[in-house]
This record gives structure tokens, C-alpha cells and sequence, in this order.
């Protein structure tokens, strides 16, 4: 009664729900899956890593630029603050106001502006409102105000004491210091002593620096840099230093097109901006508020209000993102205290990322739909391929062994597999004969085949070129070409594993060999000269043959480098090409080439040379350069060869 009750239950019992789906329709739905997954997730990464690159490069960049820009401010400043100094130090003739000991205050400006090319002017002034100015000429402007003779190069303007009887004076001179001409203008009411230079030096005693400011009568931008004479604090020295290059130092050096690059100074006001109508609209406040205002920017008020560090800062400004550094003027005279800015925007900095994304997505998208289609149609192949192996292996358990198991289709596992290795045969065959079963033992008995791999060695590498190819393979057939290039390589392939080398590659009519690497060879220099000999030589017996058969002649130039160079497998990952790359490899072509202009068959390299000690006769051509590069290179003639040792 228990079992029959056992039984009834059992029957009872509910079958379990199983989702069953066609093979090709699971197969496709995983394949494209997965090639989503991998699509999306490597074009991420790849953005993400580009982005984060382009950051670091931009950074970089700014940080390099603001480096430059302050340098280049102290270089100004040092040249700039040199003949002040020496002046407010050491002559004791500006102890005295002018006219007195003129000659001695001319000497010494003129010594003054010839060590300081971005001075204006020299000048000095004195505690009972006496001027000295010693001024470049070199300005049209200055020529035209004061009327200069036109080859006069510096005017020396003087101001006697403020009095009734004050007298001014302009002296004009030439490249030597030989007075021109004079004239005397009527007297100025100029005071030096309530310009803001002298009265910031003669307070302090140490030198200071006035400005940016636009210059009265050429209109370029400038600076002052002041420092009161030793010998009298009230007697005070002034320059007139001309930056007017920064302006296009700036506007040159810009990151990106939108770059904006501007110096502020300790109160938050800019008085430098890279952008010329920037600057024009600075000049104009500078002019109607010397003191306070701030231009009215966005960019430059989010810049100023971040308060920004020595590190990078990414900010907003007019719904537009940034990347800003700073960095701050210390040990210029010019603008110290003042701080650099470079912001720069991060739509143009990470475009051509963006762009990559784009066509990213574009290349995944058409990949997907790819996948689609190849993965049914796979799927339907597979699928019927495992309905046969069902079938069979329902066979075998019926114990049918005398019927085959065969798949009557080419995606049959058994038979998959089986041709799978028979086409495995014949392509190992196949390849045997493009590259030599020698070369491919000695690669994989070394190990440095194995994948994407290269190593820096020293290497001896020889290029060799049919001299008028071009004009031979015109003048006769493809076939006949093919036919001569297939005897003139055997030649080269027998000499080069004769001498222990290896042909890397044929290149249309050159050949591209190599000798100490994949197998190492000591005397790797020598033999590669040896065998450029003997190739030489059967090409001897080679253009006999050519001209009894009426056919043209090949005549060889070959270059010889040795040095250090990347060896290894290089290319994609369902094609590698053992190789060499590198100058060396350059060089060693760039010498055959050379071989036309200096009218020899071989040439070597001075490192061939001396590498080869002894064993080979060269003779010196001297030194000449090989296009693409600035140095000049030794050349020599490969001539003979010693016999060989044993």
C-alpha cells in the first residue's frame, strides 16, 4: 500500500521547467554579449586613459611654459638691473648734477646701454630736480620727437637745477660717442624727484621696479627699475626696461588657440594678458584707473578667486571647464610678488580624445553588427554539427559500431579537427619556404620569439641596392624582372648563411641582412664586410651570364653600420616579422645610398671599422653628413680582406 501511494506521488510530481532555446540563438545571444561587454569596457578605458594623458601632457606643457616665461623675465631683469647697479655703485661721476663732468656720465650710459639690449634709457635724478637721460635711439618714435640726426644712435638729454635760470640741453651721438649735433629746447618744468621711481628708490635705498606700463613716446610696454647712488641716497638711477617681447612670447606660446595665459600682480589686478584686445582693454583702465580696477573677464575672476596653489586646479568659467596652474614671480626684480596663470580649456585640450571616443563607438558599433550576423551563422554551423555527434554518440549507445561515426558537415569536431591538422601540415610546410627552417630552430631554441618581444643589443646590419632598377625593370618584362631578382637573391641567400648572417628581409631589389643577432657572433662586423665581398664576387659570374643572355646587369652598392639597435619580433598579434629597428638600421641604409655620390660599391661606418681591427682593408673617405642627420659621419671604402683565420 506504502509503495503504491510512493508511485502515485511520484507521478504527481511536477516535471521542472527547463528554458530551452536554440544553440544558435544562445551562442549569438553570448557572442554578442560578450562583445558588447569588451567593446564598451575597452573603449572606457581607452578614453579614460587618453583623457588622463592628455591632462597629464597639458600639465606638463603649463607647468613648462610658466617655467620658461619666468626665466625669461629674470634673464630681463638680470641684464636689465646690471648697469644700475654698476652706476648707483661705482661711477662717482653722477655724484655731481649735470652739466659738470658730462663725459664721464656720457662714457659710462653708453657702456650701460650696450650691455643691456631691452633698455630704453638710462637716466638719473637729482635731490635739486637736475635730469640726466641718456636714450636708444633705435625707436622711430624717439627719433621723430626729438629730432634726431638719422644716424645718431643715442641723445643724451640733460636738466640743470629747478631755478629761474634752468637750461636744458639734447647732445646727439653715433654708434662710436661721436657727438652729431646738439639742440636746446626750452626749458621743461619736469621734476624727477615726484616721479614715482625716484621717490620709491630714494625712501627704500634698494632698488625697486615700477610698472608694466605703456611707454609715453614709443607706446610699447615697459618697466622701470631704480636704485639710489650710493654715495646719495637722494640721487637716484633709473631704466627704462622694454617687454614689449613678452607680449609676443605669450601669444606664441599658447597651449591650445584658447589658451589664456596673464600676470596678475599681489592686489589681484592684471597688468599682463596674452590676448592683444586683453591688453588693449588693460591699457585703457590702466589709464583711466592706475590703481584698482580688474578687467571685466569671467575667466579671470574665477581664475583670481580660486586661490590657487603650486598644484593644477580644473575650474568653470562661463559654463566652460579648465585647467589652471599658477606660478609665482620670486627672484625677478620685474613683477616680484606678481603670479603667472595659465588656463587652459579642457574641450580643446581633451578634443582629440573625445574624437578617438567617437570613433570608438562608431568602429564598436559596426563591429556588434558584424558579430551578429557571424555569430548565427556560426551558431547554425555548430548547431548542426552537434545534432550529427548527437546522433552518433546515440549510435554508440545502442552499440552500433558498425556504423561510422562520421559528421556530414565541415564543422564535425572529428572532422574538424582532423582537417584542422591537415591544414596545419600544410601551412608549417608553406612556411618553410618563405622563411628558412635554420632561422625559425635557432629563434625558438633561443626563446626570443615568443610573442611581441624586442631587446636593445649590438648588431651589424647590411643594405644593398640594384644601382638604375628602375630603368631595368621599364626595359624589360615583370616576368624576366622576377626571374633575375630570383637568381641575383639566391646568390645573396647562399653568401649570407655562409658567412653566419641572416636575411631579414628582401625589399623590392634590396636586401636587408643582419648579422649577431638571433644567434650571436663575435666577429659579426667582420663578416658582414667579407660577405659584401664575396656577393661582389659572384656577381662577377652573375653579369657574364647576364650579358651572354643579352640581359642587363646588376650592379650592387651596399652599406655597413654597426650599433646598437632594438631586435626582436615586432608587428600584430596575427603577424610578427623578426627584425631590427633603430638609428643603426638608418644609418646602414642611409650608407648604401651614399654610395652613389662617392662613386664606391661599399661603404662602412667608422664603427664597422673599428670593429673589424685588421681583418678588413678600408680606405678613409672623411667625414660627410647622411641625410636626416646633423652630425657628420666617417665613411670608408670597403677594399679587401685579410685571409680568413680559422
Amino acid at each position: 500500500m506504502q509503495e503504491q501511494e510512493d508511485g502515485e506521488t511520484h507521478r504527481a510530481r511536477p516535471a521542472r521547467k527547463v528554458w530551452n532555446r536554440p544553440l544558435r540563438t544562445l551562442l549569438g545571444l553570448a557572442m554578442v554579449a560578450l562583445i558588447v561587454a569588451v567593446s564598451g569596457m575597452l573603449v572606457q578605458l581607452d578614453y579614460r586613459r587618453n583623457r588622463a594623458e592628455a591632462i597629464a601632457n597639458a600639465e606638463s606643457a603649463m607647468h613648462a611654459l610658466s617655467s620658461r616665461l619666468v626665466d625669461r623675465f629674470g634673464v630681463i631683469a638680470a641684464n636689465s638691473q646690471m648697469p644700475v647697479t654698476l652706476i648707483s655703485k661705482l661711477a662717482a661721476a653722477f655724484l655731481a648734477p649735470p652739466p659738470d663732468l658730462m663725459q664721464g656720465k656720457i662714457d659710462i650710459v653708453r657702456e650701460g646701454l650696450a650691455l643691456a639690449p631691452n633698455l630704453d634709457g638710462i637716466y638719473v635724478g637729482f635731490p635739486d630736480g637736475a635730469f640726466f637721460h641718456a636714450i636708444r635711439l633705435a625707436s622711430p618714435a624717439w627719433q621723430q620727437a626729438l629730432e634726431a640726426p638719422q644716424k645718431a644712435s643715442i641723445a643724451i638729454r640733460t636738466m640743470t637745477a629747478i631755478d629761474p635760470d634752468r637750461r636744458e640741453r639734447l647732445v646727439f651721438l653715433d654708434g662710436a660717442g661721436t657727438a652729431m649735433g646738439e639742440r636746446s629746447p626750452p626749458a621743461s618744468d619736469f621734476d624727477p624727484r615726484q616721479r614715482p621711481w625716484y621717490k620709491a628708490s630714494a625712501s627704500s635705498g634698494e632698488t625697486v621696479s615700477i610698472g608694466p606700463y605703456r611707454m609715453a613716446t614709443t607706446g610699447a610696454l615697459g618697466m622701470a627699475i631704480a636704485r639710489a647712488h650710493r654715495g646719495n641716497r637722494q640721487i637716484v638711477v633709473g631704466a627704462d626696461v622694454v617687454i614689449e617681447t613678452i607680449l609676443d612670447f605669450l601669444d606664441a606660446e599658447r597651449i591650445t588657440p584658447e589658451t589664456a595665459i596673464f600676470i596678475a600682480n599681489p592686489d589681484g589686478r592684471v597688468v599682463i594678458h596674452s590676448d592683444p584686445p586683453m591688453m588693449r582693454r588693460i591699457d585703457l583702465e590702466r589709464q583711466d584707473a592706475p590703481v584698482a580696477r580688474v578687467i571685466e573677464d569671467p575667466l579671470v575672476h574665477a581664475v583670481l578667486e580660486a586661490n590657487i596653489g603650486d598644484d593644477p586646479v580644473h575650474l568653470t568659467a562661463g559654463d566652460q571647464p579648465y585647467l589652471v596652474t599658477a606660478r609665482a614671480i620670486e627672484d625677478s626684480v620685474l613683477l616680484s610678488g606678481h603670479r603667472v596663470f595659465i588656463a587652459a580649456p579642457m574641450n580643446e585640450l581633451l578634443g582629440p580624445t573625445i574624437a578617438a571616443l567617437r570613433q570608438g563607438l562608431a568602429v564598436s558599433a559596426a563591429i556588434i553588427a558584424a558579430a551578429v550576423v557571424i555569430a548565427l551563422f556560426l551558431a547554425r554551423l555548430i548547431s548542426r554539427s552537434l545534432d550529427a555527434l548527437t546522433a552518433s554518440a546515440d549510435r554508440l549507445k545502442e552499440l552500433d559500431f558498425a556504423t561510422p561515426i562520421e559528421v556530414p558537415t565541415r564543422i564535425s569536431e572529428i572532422h574538424t579537427l582532423g582537417s584542422a591538422m591537415n591544414r596545419a601540415r600544410d601551412a608549417i610546410h608553406s612556411f618553410a619556404m618563405y622563411v628558412p627552417k635554420e632561422f625559425v630552430r635557432r629563434g625558438m631554441e633561443s626563446g626570443r620569439f615568443s610573442g611581441r618581444s624586442a631587446r636593445r643589443q649590438e648588431v651589424t646590419a647590411l643594405f644593398t641596392d640594384i644601382y638604375d632598377f628602375t630603368t631595368i625593370s621599364e626595359k624589360n618584362a615583370p616576368e624576366d624582372v622576377v626571374a633575375m631578382l630570383s637568381d641575383y637573391f639566391d646568390i645573396f641567400s647562399e653568401v649570407v648563411n655562409a658567412h653566419n648572417g641572416t636575411i631579414i628581409q628582401f625589399l623590392g631589389d634590396s636586401v636587408f641582412a643582419m648579422w649577431n643577432a638571433p644567434v650571436a657572433d663575435e666577429h659579426h662586423a667582420e663578416r658582414a664586410c667579407r660577405c659584401a665581398l664575396d656577393v661582389e664576387q659572384r656577381l662577377k659570374q652573375f653579369n657574364a651570364d647576364q650579358r651572354d643572355k643579352g640581359l642587363p646587369e646588376f650592379r650592387t652598392r651596399y652599406g655597413i653600420h654597426t650599433g646598437q639597435a632594438l631586435v626582436g619580433s615586432v608587428g600584430a598579434e596575427e603577424r610578427l616579422q623578426y627584425t631590427a629597428m633603430g638609428d643603426t638600421i638608418n644609418l646602414a641604409s642611409r650608407l648604401e645610398g651614399m654610395n652613389k655620390k662617392q662613386g664606391t660599391v661599399i661603404l662602412a661606418s667608422e664603427a664597422t671599422v673599428k670593429r673589424c681591427g685588421d681583418a678588413i682593408v678600408f680606405r678613409p673617405l672623411g667625414a660627410t653628413k647622411a641625410k636626416g642627420r646633423t652630425a657628420a659621419v666617417r665613411i670608408y671604402e670597403v677594399t679587401g680582406a685579410a685571409p680568413e683565420t680559422a
